[in-house]
């Protein structure tokens, strides 16, 4: 339990210094290294567009991930009885977390990254932060690839030029060629890799239970579930309103869970 309580607290120091360094990467080092184009307007400038995406994809993750740890699951200690009263039995869907000692709703897992219980009223900003973070680190991925292609003339052409970065790399770091700033875009080339497609297939698998009316303690436990239309389980989470929040980083608009367990 100690080690699952350190790693609640490693996690989120973990990415709030990945998401310091990528800001910093990209403000000092890829939008100084574009070059205006004299042909193309100041307003369709590629340092411009450029900025303009990573600000709009980094304060959409940034924003889901402040409002999945502000929206906590609901909390359902009440159940237990105090002074005397006794509300409600709760849902089969509900769990006791051993991290965040407390019993929440339609609980899915407790993620570390956010030091918080994923359920029912920030499921949906949950997804919305796996969606931006990997979209984010792709692009800065990107980014980065077109940084290391202009600096060491290195032609990515090839659908293996990639893979072999790292290594190739590696030794001309050690002979002299590579310089300390480039090995360390290389390296979070990789990183942004790695942590974009988790990102996405984690989002991918939580979108596909959503749309069963699943959650992942219940896949696990293997308790059944209501057959419902996805369209009405999409909206349950998501809200009537959906389509603004993949815009703007915002609470739950519309959701139907919190609203029937408030009744």
């Amino acid at each position: 339990m100690l080690a699952l309580r350190l790693l609640n607290v490693v996690a989120p120091a973990y990415f709030l210094c990945i998401s310091l360094v990528t800001f910093a990467l990209q403000l000092f080092l890829f939008l100084p290294s574009m070059r205006e184009d004299p042909s193309a307007a100041p307003l369709f400038s590629p340092a411009l567009l450029h900025g303009a995406l990573f600000l709009f994809l980094s304060t959409n993750a940034l924003g889901n991930y402040v409002l999945v740890i502000q929206n906590s699951p609901d909390d359902l200690d009440a159940c237990q009885g105090t002074l005397g009263r006794r509300a409600p039995c709760p849902p089969p869907s509900t769990h006791f977390c051993r991290v965040c000692a407390r019993v929440t709703l339609k609980h899915d897992h407790h993620c570390f990254f956010t030091g918080n219980c994923i359920g029912s009223r920030n499921m949906r900003n949950f997804v919305l932060f796996c969606l931006y973070t990997s979209l984010a680190c792709l692009y800065s991925m990107v980014a980065g690839v077109a940084y290391i292609s202009a600096v060491l003339s290195i032609s990515f052409s090839h659908p293996l030029a990639f893979l072999t970065l790292l290594p190739t790399s590696i030794s001309q770091f050690f002979s002299g060629a590579v310089l300390g700033s480039e090995m360390f875009v290389i390296l979070m080339l990789y990183l942004w890799f790695a942590i974009g497609l988790a990102c996405a297939g984690f989002c991918c698998h939580q979108l596909l239970l959503i749309l069963r009316g699943q959650t992942r303690h219940q896949v696990r436990k293997g308790v059944a579930v209501r057959a419902r239309p996805w369209r009405k389980n999409l909206q349950e989470v998501f809200g009537k309103r959906w389509l603004l929040g993949l815009l703007v980083p915002m609470f739950n608009v519309g959701g139907e869970s919190s609203k029937q367990w408030d009744k």
